[in-house]
């Protein structure tokens, strides 16, 4: 859950407004006009936007979790190929959002980005479901590289419209809620709460449901279903159009970072003064907002500094307003600090999800050479991943009704663990999970190799169920990783750049999936030398898998022991 549910009211909460005629927070209609209170917004209109965060969601899982396979069975592509191109895919699914967050906030506004971007994802899908579906496009053939073509570029076009629409969704959602309503505000919250389950339960249909019917009747019927729910709701979405509340376009964020960033290379060559009164810092500002938020200077990063110097009035100037890419206040400067001071926070998350990638990728590469067969039935290997969406819905209210509660009464905390005991767990039990795919496929290959099977590419004769620890593990350790960065990165944000902030987890899923692609690639031509079928060859009976497990385990590892001693930094910089 993110913790924008714990927003502050943009007005103080007086309950004699709560039956006056329109809101309160600068919301408005679709002609632009104030927003009627009884007309707009509230649950008739997030059942419109949740079920397009559903059918969004839907479509993204049906892709990820299955996509390995396809491009192993269906595009004849090599393991560690298609490994790396499902990272890769992966990575632009979450790059993109930081696109469609700037397009929304400085631009278009969350609803018309959704308008304009939906469509780019339906467009996308079609095309994969299309060359999926005719035999024109069978690999066998002399269009092998027209298909191979064909499915990426609609592969990429659902990457560009997923990702774009990501952080409009649910913001757009929360739009819907009057934070000066003493009625709406707490219906807010439980919106959120209502996203999280709609979204998880769509993951749920994806890995389950969506991915059988794509190993069993047919890649066209699988990428077909979640396409026409995706199709059906566009015009349904388009039809909610008046009862939905607009906010205003205000100052981007994302601008005012780089207004700084500008700012302070111009004026490189000047001398900060010893004075820190002397920065730009206006006092008596018109905005009761910007006042709000003033930040006093600090001593970290001090060349951002010269941003706020003021230079003395010339000639040419002195009748000129200075531009904001020329002076910037404190205020703006103390805010990409704070961005700065998160940043090895951030780091910590990227290798955490590089991590968490081989649930798409390598896992599901070992569980296509393990025994899927539960009595007469076939497991798909990619389904095994709802295991760890099952631990996520089971453990989550154990974690916040019971675990909470009986840990806050030993450390005295208000939530129980710290932002930085919280990620820290989450990023052990990280580690252990990648220890046990080790140890899991050094036994796998030692059945192999005593059943006389290295040289076949064929399946061990061990149940892919031994995966379910794994899956069980990377669970528990999202539990305590992204409801800690959720918050971490709340309340460390500075109040006008909660959403920014918000999006940085974004970012560190796409890095993340881009430093396994790296890693992949680099393992693959590192390992193949000299004529060595390499860790990850075609036949997994033949490489050496585990040493990859193990590769990623120390680097788990050594992520986790930067992450305490960062944390360890921040925390004592935080009491001086």
């Amino acid at each position: 859950m993110d913790a924008i549910d714990e927003e502050k009211p943009l007005l103080p909460l007086q309950s004699q407004d709560v039956g006056s005629e329109y809101t309160r927070d600068g919301s408005v209609d679709i002609n632009k006009q104030p927003a009627l209170k009884h007309s707009t917004g509230n649950w008739k209109a997030c059942f419109l936007i949740l079920g397009v965060e559903f059918c969004e969601n839907m479509t993204y899982f049906v892709i990820s979790r299955n996509l390995v396979t396809f491009l192993t069975t269906v595009l004849h592509e090599s393991k560690v190929d298609a490994a790396r191109n499902v990272s890769a895919w992966v990575g632009a699914c979450f790059l993109t959002p930081v696109v469609g967050a700037f397009l929304a906030d400085t631009y278009w506004g969350r609803y018309w980005t959704i308008v304009v971007f939906l469509p780019v994802y339906i467009t996308g899908m079609l095309i994969v479901t299309v060359s999926a579906s005719l035999p024109m496009f069978s690999t066998s053939s002399e269009h092998g590289n027209v298909h191979r073509s064909v499915v990426y570029l609609g592969l990429y076009l659902a990457a560009l419209g997923s990702g774009a629409m990501k952080p409009c969704t649910s913001s757009f959602g929360a739009d819907q809620f009057d934070s000066t309503d003493l009625e709406e505000l707490p219906k807010k919250a439980s919106f959120f709460s209502w996203s999280f389950y709609m979204t998880t339960v769509s993951t749920l249909l994806s890995s389950t449901v969506l991915v059988w019917l794509q190993d069993n009747v047919g890649w066209g019927v699988g990428c077909a279903i979640p396409t026409a729910f995706m199709i059906i709701s566009f015009p349904i979405f388009i039809a909610g159009s008046r009862v939905y509340r607009f906010r205003k376009l205000g100052f981007s964020p994302l601008k005012s970072l780089c207004q700084v960033i500008v700012a302070a290379v111009r004026k490189c060559h000047l001398q900060l003064p010893e004075n820190k009164s002397l920065l730009y810092d206006p006092s008596n500002s018109s905005s009761t907002t910007e006042a709000s938020h003033k930040i006093q200077p600090t001593n970290q990063f001090r060349f951002l500094d010269k941003a706020a110097i003021v230079l003395p009035p010339s000639d040419e100037t002195c009748n000129k307003p200075m531009s904001s890419w020329s002076l910037c206040t404190v205020t703006q400067v103390e805010e990409l600090k704070m961005l700065l001071r998160m940043f090895p926070t951030w780091a910590s998350f990227v290798i955490f999800f590089a991590v968490n990638g081989q649930m798409s990728s390598t896992f599901i590469e070992q569980g296509m050479v393990m025994d899927n067969h539960v009595g007469s039935f076939a497991i798909p290997p990619a389904s095994l991943t709802i295991i760890a969406v099952l631990s996520v819905l089971a453990l989550v209210p154990v974690y916040e009704i019971i675990s909470v509660p009986l840990v806050k009464h030993f450390t005295g905390h208000d939530k129980g663990f710290s932002h930085a005991q919280r990620i820290g767990i989450g990023l052990s039990l990280s580690m252990i999970m990648m220890v046990y795919a080790a140890l899991l496929e050094m036994k796998r290959l030692a059945i192999v190799q005593s059943s006389g099977l290295a040289d076949h590419n064929v399946a061990a004769p061990m149940s892919i169920l031994w995966q379910t620890p794994a899956y069980f593990l990377q669970g528990v350790a999202e539990i305590f990783s992204c409801i800690g960065m959720s918050q971490f990165f709340y309340d460390q944000a500075p109040d006008s750049m909660k959403s920014v902030c918000a999006a940085l987890g974004h970012l560190a899923i796409a890095s993340g999936a881009y430093i396994n692609t790296f890693v992949l690639g680099a393992v693959a031509v590192i390992t193949t030398c000299s004529g060595a079928p390499g860790w990850i060859p075609d036949n997994l009976n033949e490489g050496h898998l585990d040493y990859f497990f193990w590769m990623m385990a120390t680097l788990s590892l050594l992520n986790l022991a930067m992450f305490v001693y960062s944390s360890t930094r921040h925390r004592e910089n935080t009491a001086s």
